[in-house]
C-alpha cells in the first residue's frame, strides 16, 4: 500500500473510517491506563475527534498525519488558525494543545516522541495491510519510551470476505506483533458487525472489536 492511496482517499472524501463523533471506547477505556495529564501520541490521526477528548481530559495531543487535507480540516473545523513551522521532514501545525506533524509516520524519530508517555492507536494500525503492520509495531516501539502505554482498538473478521482497510487485526496477531516489545492485556471483545451495516453489505458475516492495553518493557 503506497502514500498516494490514502492521499487520494482524502482527495475524494472517500473517508469513511473518519467518525463525526468520540469513540466511545475511549472515555470507557482511557482510565484504564496509569499515564494522566501527559502527552499523548496518535499515529495516522485524520481529523480525528478523540483529539480533542483526550485534550479535554488535561492531555497534550502530539499527531502524526499523512495528508495535508486532513490536517488543515482538523484546524478549520475546530474554528482554530495554527501555529506552523517546519521541524526536519515534518510540517507542524499546533493550536490549543494539539500538535499535528504532516509528513511519513516511518519518518518519526525518538526525539520528536520522546516526551510521549501514553499512544492512542484506533484505526492506525487496522489501516495498514500484512506486510505493513510489522514494520508500524517494530517502529513504533522502537522510537516510545519503556513503560509507554498504547490504548489500541482492532477489528478481526474473515478477511476473504472483504479488502481492507480496516484490515482484520486477530488477538493472535496483536501478540505476534507487540509480544516482543510490550505486555498485553485484552480490556474487551465484542461483536459489532450489527452496528457496522456497511460492512454487512460487502458480505462480512463476523465482525469483532477488540480493545488492548499494552505497556512497553
Amino acid at each position: 500500500m503506497k502514500k498516494e492511496f490514502w492521499l487520494e482517499r482524502w482527495q475524494r472524501a472517500e473517508i469513511g473510517f473518519h467518525q463525526d463523533e468520540v469513540n466511545p471506547h475511549l472515555p470507557r477505556y482511557w482510565p484504564e491506563l496509569k499515564q494522566q495529564g501527559c502527552l499523548v501520541f496518535v499515529p495516522l490521526c485524520g481529523k480525528s475527534l478523540d483529539m480533542l477528548w483526550l485534550r479535554d481530559q488535561g492531555n497534550t495531543l502530539l499527531g502524526v498525519e499523512l495528508s495535508e487535507i486532513a490536517v488543515r480540516d482538523f484546524f478549520q473545523q475546530q474554528g482554530k488558525s495554527p501555529a506552523r513551522e517546519v521541524a526536519g521532514k515534518f510540517h507542524c501545525c499546533e493550536a490549543d494543545g494539539i500538535r499535528v506533524l504532516c509528513g511519513d509516520f516511518f519518518d518519526l524519530n525518538k526525539t520528536e516522541v520522546a516526551q510521549v508517555k501514553a499512544v492512542y492507536d484506533r484505526a492506525s494500525l487496522v489501516a495498514l495491510p500484512p506486510e505493513m503492520r510489522q514494520r508500524y509495531a517494530r517502529h513504533l516501539a522502537g522510537i516510545l519510551s519503556p513503560a509507554t502505554q498504547i490504548l489500541l482498538v482492532t477489528f478481526d473478521y474473515p478477511q476473504e470476505e472483504m479488502a481492507g482497510p480496516p484490515f482484520a487485526v486477530s488477538a493472535d496477531e496483536v501478540r505476534a506483533l507487540y509480544g516482543r516489545y510490550a505486555e498485553i492485556r485484552l480490556l474487551q471483545r465484542e461483536d459489532v458487525l450489527e452496528q457496522n451495516p456497511r460492512f454487512v453489505q460487502r458480505g462480512v458475516t463476523r465482525m469483532e472489536e477488540s480493545i488492548f492495553l499494552l505497556t512497553l518493557r
